[in-house]
């Protein structure tokens, strides 16, 4: 690699504003460290509330993204399970061994901390505990590959919440949010066992997909989905997760901060469970019922999910061909596309985009 050698990378400039630009490429800086040379990566949810708080500048570009795959181009000194070549998951967060789900986040990709992952390389510190190695070579196809890229954080995410909510197989289960972490939480009920599964969301396009899987569409731009589902499960649904966040919408399209929450209390049953993965980083205050979740005898779980913890699991779910989590994908792009594609995902005008690189 030449000395001072650059790389395409997205960036966050501003609100609603996402630039490629050149950047340097990573150099090792840690004995411990590898240098992944990226062949796909994503755009999720999460990065949409950065690139709605406008953060970054021209002046100060913000790299951007935190779901990729790819291969191995160089390793540190001490790095002992992992060989230049190897294919591998970079996962949002990294191991740095100290991580308890306490107070503290993460290091994080798609943040100050380490870069963006919507860039040609990344530096990945920690590499023998944070890299996730798969199956790919010359001759695994395209949709597989892809198929392993989810385990970074969707696939993780989705599939982590149903353990939030005490999930546990015949379990009915109502998804809140359609979008891909929802989508994928809803397949990985069914996959774990679920007797029936709701998907909940105001966008069309979002519960075909979700219907498309098995899932029974509620849409709440048509009536109350509470009332929706408690139509077809008068004692409510065992377990209820919450896939959306501080961003959650009303029937009228407004932000109402703690919306979810209270339906997942109203349509949960007694002795049911409730996840949230949904994120809640600002200084967020909301109203709940404690003498509703008290009387009915709920449970709660929710935090940060570290794909790690399933990915074995995940692997071996994709390797085996029982679990293809690529289904959510609608646009493949390249890097100069990003900006358009941030627009079009934020407008609810694709469920998942990812970007390939040559």
């Amino acid at each position: 690699m030449a000395l001072n050698a650059t790389m395409r990378a997205a960036a966050l400039v501003g609100a609603y504003n996402i630039s490629i630009i050149d950047m340097p490429i990573p150099v090792l800086q840690n004995s411990t460290d590898a240098i992944v040379r990226i062949t796909a990566s994503a755009i999720c949810g999460s990065d949409l509330h950065f690139y709605h708080q406008g953060m970054g500048s021209p002046e100060q570009p913000m790299p951007i993204g935190h779901e990729a795959i790819g291969y191995i181009d160089s390793v540190g000194d001490a790095v002992q399970t992992l060989q230049v070549g190897d294919y591998v998951v970079i996962p949002d967060n990294v191991d740095d061994g100290h991580f308890t789900f306490g107070p503290e986040l993460p290091i994080s990709f798609g943040s100050g901390q380490l870069g963006g992952c919507q860039a040609e390389y990344v530096r990945v510190p920690f590499a023998d505990d944070s890299l996730i190695p798969v199956p790919v070579n010359a001759s695994t196809n395209a949709t597989t590959a892809m198929d392993y890229l989810f385990v970074s954080d969707i696939f993780a995410t989705g599939w982590t919440v149903l353990d939030f909510a005490g999930f546990q197989p015949g379990d009915t289960v109502a998804v809140f949010g359609a979008g891909p972490v929802g989508l994928l939480a809803a397949y990985s009920a069914m996959l774990r066992g679920a007797s029936k599964v709701y998907s909940v969301d105001h966008v069309q396009a979002r519960l075909d997909v979700a219907e498309s899987i098995g899932a029974i569409p509620i849409n709440f731009n048509q009536s109350d989905p509470v009332e929706q589902i408690m139509a077809l499960e008068p004692n409510g649904v065992t377990r209820s997760v919450d896939c959306v966040g501080y961003e959650a919408v009303n029937a009228q399209g407004e932000v109402e901060l703690g919306i979810v929450l209270r339906n997942m209390m109203n349509v949960t049953s007694d002795y049911g469970g409730i996840g949230v993965v949904g994120v809640y980083l600002g200084q967020e205050t909301m109203t709940m019922s404690m003498t509703q979740f008290w009387s009915k005898a709920l449970t709660m779980g929710s935090g940060i999910v570290l794909p790690l913890q399933h990915a074995t699991e995940l692997v071996q779910l994709i390797a085996s061909g029982r679990a293809s989590p690529s289904f959510i994908v609608s646009s493949t792009i390249g890097i100069e596309e990003v900006p358009e594609y941030y627009r079009r995902f934020d407008q609810h005008l694709e469920t998942k985009v990812v970007i390939q690189f040559p």
